[in-house]
C-alpha cells in the first residue's frame, strides 16, 4: 500500500492502465510536458512518449471529436475537458456521437473513451471552473457518470472506467485533489461501477451524496450523532447506473432520507434519486426525502460562494426536519 491524495491516485490509475494496454491514450489541454493543470498526469508523457500522451490545441470540440474517432478505431482514449465548465463545446461529441455510438451502429462500435475533468466549489476559483453540470450527463442514455470520493475509489473507478466499454463522464472535485491521503494499493484494481458505498452505517436517517458532499455529510453526521442521532451515509460513486438497491436497502432500515448534492436543487441527481425512492421505497418512509442543494442560481463569485454550497448544518437542519415530522 502506499499513501496517495486523490490527485496522485488519478495518476496512478493511468499509469496502470497504460502500461497494461498499448492502446490507452491520453490527450488533452497541457496535460503532455506540463502535466495538466493539477499536474494529474506530471511525468506520464516521459514515461510513454508523445504519441501516448500528448497536448491539443484549445478546443475541446475538438478534443471530444479525436476521441469519439480513436474509440472506434479501437483505441481507449482518456480526454481531459480541462475544467467542467469548459465541456459545452464537446457536448455533441461526449452526449451525441460517443453515447449513442454502440446504439447507432447495432453494436458494431463501441466508445471506450473516459472524459476526465474538475469540477466543484469551495477553491475560489474563476467563472465556468466550479460547476456542478453532473445532472446534463445523467440525463444523457449511454454515457456513465463517475464522481469519486476519497483516492482508494479514485484509483479503482478510473481503472474500471478506462476498462469499459461504453463512455463514462469522470468527474474530479476541485477541493479533493490535494484533501488527504489514504492507503491505496499500487497494483491494479477495480472499483465496480454502478455499486454505492455505505461509508457510515446509521439507523435513524440515511444520507445520500457523492463527491465532496460526503465529507460534509460525514461531519453532519458527527455532529447528529452527539445528539442522538445515527446517520447512514451512502457514497453513490456512480450516478448513473444508479445502484438503488443500496439506498432501498438503508431506507428500508431508516425510514427516513436526504438527498445532498453540490449543484442547483432543480432537476439535478437529487431530484433522480427521490423519484426512484418514491417508486421502490415509499411505504417505508416515516418523512418526506428532503434535498440539500445549492440555490438555483449561476455560482456565484468567489467572495460568497461559502454561503452558497451545502453545509454541515444544513445538513443537520433538514435532518432534523425529517426526525421532527
Amino acid at each position: 500500500m502506499a499513501q496517495m491524495n486523490m490527485k496522485e491516485a488519478i495518476r496512478d490509475a493511468i499509469r496502470v492502465e497504460m502500461r497494461n494496454d498499448p492502446n490507452v491514450i491520453v490527450f488533452g489541454e497541457d496535460v503532455g510536458n506540463v502535466g495538466g493543470v493539477f499536474r494529474a498526469t506530471e511525468g506520464l508523457q516521459k514515461e510513454f512518449g508523445e504519441e501516448r500522451i500528448f497536448d491539443t490545441p484549445l478546443a475541446e470540440s475538438a478534443i471530444g471529436g479525436l476521441a469519439v474517432g480513436l474509440g472506434i478505431q479501437g483505441f481507449r482514449p482518456v480526454a481531459e475537458i480541462q475544467f467542467v465548465g469548459f465541456i459545452y463545446e464537446a457536448m455533441d461529441q461526449m452526449f451525441v456521437q460517443a453515447a449513442r455510438m454502440r446504439f447507432r451502429s447495432g453494436g458494431r462500435y463501441n466508445s471506450p473513451i473516459v472524459f476526465r475533468t474538475p469540477f466543484g466549489g469551495g477553491v475560489k476559483a474563476a467563472e465556468l471552473h466550479t460547476d456542478s453540470l453532473e445532472g446534463l450527463a445523467v440525463q444523457t442514455p449511454g454515457i456513465k457518470v463517475v464522481v469519486p470520493s476519497n483516492p482508494y475509489d479514485a484509483k479503482g473507478l478510473l481503472i474500471a472506467a478506462i476498462r469499459d466499454n461504453d463512455p463514462v463522464f469522470f468527474m474530479e472535485h476541485l477541493n479533493l485533489y490535494h484533501a488527504f491521503r489514504a492507503e491505496v494499493p499500487e497494483e491494479a484494481y477495480t472499483v465496480e461501477l454502478g455499486k454505492a458505498n455505505v461509508v457510515r452505517e446509521g439507523s435513524d436517517v440515511t444520507i445520500i451524496t457523492y463527491g465532496m458532499m460526503v465529507h460534509t455529510a460525514t461531519k453532519a453526521a458527527d455532529e447528529l450523532e452527539k445528539s442522538g442521532i445515527k446517520a447512514e451515509v451512502i457514497d453513490l460513486r456512480t450516478l448513473n447506473p444508479l445502484d438503488i438497491d443500496t439506498i432501498v436497502a438503508s431506507i428500508k432500515k431508516t425510514n427516513r432520507a436526504i438527498v445532498v448534492q453540490e449543484a442547483q436543487k432543480t432537476s439535478g441527481v437529487a431530484a433522480e434519486v427521490i423519484a426512484q425512492i418514491n417508486e421502490k421505497a415509499i411505504l417505508h418512509l416515516e418523512a418526506p426525502v428532503l434535498r440539500v442543494a445549492g440555490p438555483d442560481t449561476i455560482y456565484p463569485f468567489a467572495q460568497i460562494e461559502d454561503a452558497w454550497l451545502p453545509s454541515p448544518a444544513r445538513i443537520i437542519a433538514a435532518v432534523n426536519k425529517v426526525m421532527e415530522f
